[in-house]
């Protein structure tokens, strides 16, 4: 069977990073993936073309008009004829659904069509109009695909209230790589030596792209809070933006009073030597679904302090602490709380959470998940 993966662009986010551990665990003999990037591949592109599967693009940049990459998705539908169509993220919702209507007139030789919902709140206010519209419009649109999958309960309770309304929803969890993201006994060592830091240094980090829905300047504010308690708490941000260059970001921690124990690392290939080598992660989003951050940490045997969106609460349960969103006060208590504990404790709270996430998350029953969805839309084809 073949699947033709369309997405917005191959950066280091959620929903790039589940595509790529989706592609290293499904069945390549059951399954040809094909992977078409509406912008230019970012550092994800070549990850996945390292498993031996294809990644093309539309050439498209951001803030431009979709005509021309239409155009190019409608050529390649019709030379590769996929069975299966799954699109992740709204934009290349929207482009899929046109791609597929406009490559195949007759409903009976199209591919089969599967949205994917990656989110469970957006504040439209921090981006552009088009995206708003962009979700508005696929509401309305929502009853064309065959299937709407999502990652949480959360995301598809969010997306009804919108208006969407598909012939039927599919919960697909995420699942986690538990090999790669493991505990490492020498991670903390390690980081802490790279930092110039000392052993005893307590770190708390926040690993995601800069982006509003993030919240990094509640982060900022609390560990700066939390940073009054606890002397030797330093502060970490890895991900896309969140680096030295990052003038807003720095002056945040500079007003939280954290200057000289923040440290912005960017983006890394090691995140898991990362996330390994922390005291405690930190999730202080205003809006998730189903975040892979917690997982992976949980994974490494590090507990989390997450705010209480999306399914965050779910994926941490009792390996950590859940305070609500927006509330650095809250965030900061929660930090104190967690990193009071005796660093025995702390890990006996990551190893709790590990297991849990190898029994319930596992990579294997997400690929299963995806798998009996495009088995059962390309029998409903024929």
């Amino acid at each position: 069977m073949k699947v033709l993966h369309l997405i917005t662009a191959l950066e280091t986010g959620g929903a790039e990073t589940m595509l790529h551990k989706l592609l290293s665990a499904m069945d390549r003999e059951a399954y040809q993936p094909l992977v078409v990037s509406m912008l230019r591949p970012g550092p994800l592109g070549g990850r996945i073309r390292e498993l031996g599967v294809e990644v093309r693009d539309l050439g498209m940049r951001r803030g431009l008009p979709l005509p021309g990459a239409l155009l190019r998705l409608v050529r390649l539908l019709r030379a590769e004829r996929p069975d299966v169509v799954q699109s992740w993220l709204y934009h290349a919702d929207l482009l899929a659904l046109a791609g597929v209507r406009l490559a195949f007139p007759r409903r009976a030789s199209r591919p089969a069509l599967a949205w994917n919902l990656r989110c469970s709140f957006m504040d439209f206010s921090s981006y552009r109009r088009s995206t708003a519209w962009t979700v508005r419009l696929l509401a309305r649109l929502s009853g064309l695909p065959e299937a709407v999958a999502a990652n949480s309960r959360s995301a598809v309770d969010w997306h009804i209230g919108l208006g969407y309304h598909p012939k039927r929803f599919i919960i697909i969890p995420n699942g986690f790589d538990a090999d790669r993201f493991c505990p490492d006994p020498d991670a903390r060592v390690r980081l802490r030596s790279e930092l110039g830091l000392p052993e005893d240094a307590l770190l708390a980090g926040l690993v995601a792209r800069f982006d509003p829905m993030k919240d990094h300047r509640g982060f900022a504010r609390a560990t700066g809070q939390a940073g009054k308690i606890l002397p030797g708490l330093h502060a970490v941000c890895c991900g896309s933006g969140a680096d030295s260059s990052n003038g807003e970001l720095s002056g945040w921690f500079r007003e939280a009073g954290l200057e000289g124990r923040v440290h912005l690392l960017g983006q890394r290939a090691d995140v898991e030597r990362v996330m390994a080598g922390l005291d405690v992660c930190v999730s202080s989003s205003l809006g998730e679904s189903f975040p892979n951050v917690l997982g992976e940490a949980l994974c490494c045997g590090v507990p989390c302090v997450a705010t209480d969106a999306g399914d965050s609460a779910l994926i941490v349960k009792g390996a950590g602490e859940i305070v609500r969103p927006g509330d650095p006060g809250a965030l900061a208590e929660a930090l104190v709380r967690l990193l009071s504990l005796p660093l025995a404790r702390r890990r006996e709270l990551g190893v709790e959470g590990r297991t849990r996430m190898r029994r319930e998350y596992s990579l294997d029953a997400a690929a299963c998940g995806f798998g009996d969805l495009y088995a059962a839309l390309a029998a409903e084809k024929e």
